[in-house]
């Protein structure tokens, strides 16, 4: 017997080849440099279009092309050792693969102020101005205990976001309702009421008057209503799934008693259609299902076998961290953006240390990044519930499994009239997973699949002329059906929704009386957006 001993993912085969592979590959990186006539390893297309490396230095310069082919080289060795650890199962090693993806973003030559040539290059036009200034903009990030996007005082609440009018006509202490103002002298008969999701602040849908999907809305006729979620504090550290879907139904019921509707129209947005699913099931095991005209739900998921890379954060050393986070009984909102930023490091995180902490640059202002950077606590325990229930077990669809307000949930005898939208580029509720809810709901159901993500994906006025959804009116059992059956339309997704709830009840009333916000049983408390929404 001679020779080492076999170890697994040590001196075993495979391990061993992989190390001679990339031993290689770092013999023909050196060789280039020392002589550029060696041929280099052609980029892949993504590799081409990673506008961190848009720089013509990273190529033609011999040494930022060794460094971020260099780069390269140490990437793709990260990821092939991670495809071959052993004794993973999938989810684990996709754990292990998101890990891997961050720290590869991170380690990017373009980080560090040494081995990114703008940063070079502007350091020495400004006598080290610019590193100083960006070591400011460090400085003010670090004090407000999170990375900023925009500029301080660049948008207001009222002044330059979340102007559609209306008023607030009801306050609990879990939330308040906004009924806003008509804008045509007939409306739908049937009232819309939306619910965001309470992690984010609702203007994400009344951002700048031209992003508006409310104002959008209300210029077309539909009298809409918005639910803005109460922030947590230390006194909502008992508030449960219950009080959220007692909420949503005591929204429902508000809404049909001042406007004397027998029904209304729903949105769910994210979480808060998780939670619409709920209510629409309590609402069908007490007989009581004719109240919901219509449930929209907006990249909102109830099956969460494909729950994307959230799914990440939910291992039980996750969610103990996450109690140990939250003594007074509230997440902080902070810990939730920068969770969502790290799924997007790259574009969230490491774009913004380059540009404003290395480049010294200011930010410019854009008004989704405003929201996302304006964030909201959670109550923890409920947080926790949400996390371990729906994303790591999977109970909502599960007959059963679940109950809220003492009734047992049974997704699969919610026969409302329902409107799927789900983004094609989703990385918070991928399409795959938003698709699954065609499978539960028993009533008439139409699925569309929008350009873009989880936020662009929803908020695109047909104004814009941006993206494309696709629709398909077939019976696909499966999404990848759906896309290859699929009639793509050019633009916004919003008339079609519309038209869709036209359908439902194309009866109009004159916008007059309880249509005007303040006018009916329920008197204007304060002007839209309201209190809430400010709280931090």
């Amino acid at each position: 017997m001679g020779g080492w001993p076999l170890v697994p993912g040590l001196t075993d085969p495979d391990t061993l080849e992989r190390a001679r592979a990339w031993y290689m590959e770092g013999l023909s990186l050196w060789g280039r440099a020392l002589d550029p006539a060696v041929p280099a390893r052609e980029e892949t297309p993504a590799e081409a279009k990673d506008k961190r490396f848009a720089d013509p230095r990273w190529r033609e310069d011999p040494g930022f092309d060794l460094m971020r082919r260099s780069y390269r080289w140490w990437e793709e060795a990260m990821m092939r050792g991670v495809d071959a650890v052993p004794g993973l199962d999938e989810q684990q090693r996709e754990r292990m693969r998101f890990a891997a993806r961050g720290l590869i973003d991170a380690m990017s030559p373009t980080n560090f102020p040494l081995t990114n040539p703008q940063v070079i290059d502007r350091a020495v036009e400004t006598g080290g101005e610019s590193l100083a200034k960006g070591f400011g903009h460090l400085l003010n990030d670090l004090n407000r205990g999170q990375l900023s996007h925009v500029p301080e005082g660049a948008f207001e609440l009222g002044r330059n976001l979340a102007t559609t009018p209306g008023q607030v006509v009801k306050r609990t202490p879990l939330y308040e309702l906004i009924q806003y103002t008509p804008a045509t002298d007939d409306v739908l008969a049937t009232p819309l009421v939306i619910f965001p999701p309470w992690i984010n602040r609702f203007y994400i849908l009344d951002l700048t008057p031209e992003k508006s999907l409310i104002r959008w809305a209300v210029e077309q006729g539909v009298t809409v209503f918005m639910v803005s979620w109460k922030s947590a504090d230390a006194g909502m550290k008992d508030v449960t799934w219950d009080d959220y879907v007692a909420a949503q139904l005591d929204a429902v019921d508000t809404i049909r008693d001042l406007l004397g509707v027998p029904a209304v129209h729903t949105v769910g947005y994210c979480v808060a259609g998780t939670t619409l699913a709920a209510t629409l099931a309590v609402l069908a095991a007490r007989g009581q299902a004719d109240r919901v005209a219509s449930a929209t739900f907006f990249t909102a998921q109830v099956d969460f076998a494909e729950g994307g890379e959230l799914l990440h954060f939910v291992g039980d050393e996750q969610l103990a961290l996450l109690e140990q986070m939250s003594p007074q009984g509230f997440l902080d909102g902070r810990v939730m953006a920068a969770t969502f930023n790290a799924l997007r490091g790259r574009d969230l995180i490491w774009n913004y240390v380059a540009d404003n902490y290395l480049l010294g640059n200011d930010h410019r202002p854009f008004d989704l990044l405003h929201w996302n950077g304006d964030v909201t606590n959670l109550p923890s325990g409920w947080h926790l519930s949400y996390l371990r229930d729906l994303y790591r077990d999977n109970k909502l669809v599960v007959p059963g499994a679940m109950s809220a307000l003492g009734v047992p949930l049974d997704l699969t005898r919610v026969a409302t009239p329902t409107y799927v939208q789900a983004g094609r580029e989703d990385h918070i509720a991928p399409a795959a997973s938003v698709w699954k809810l065609t499978h539960h709901f028993a009533g008439p159901l139409r699925f569309v699949l929008a350009g873009s993500g989880h936020i662009a994906g929803v908020v695109n006025p047909p104004a814009a002329g941006k993206y494309q959804y696709w629709t398909n009116d077939g019976s696909p059992a499966t999404l990848d059906e759906f896309v290859a059956g699929a009639t793509e339309t050019k633009g916004s997704w919003w008339p079609d929704w519309l038209g869709w709830l036209r359908g439902r009840d194309a009866a109009t009333v004159a916008a007059t009386g309880a249509r005007v916000p303040g006018e009916g049983a329920l008197p204007a408390i304060e002007p839209a957006p309201g209190r809430y929404v400010r709280a931090r």
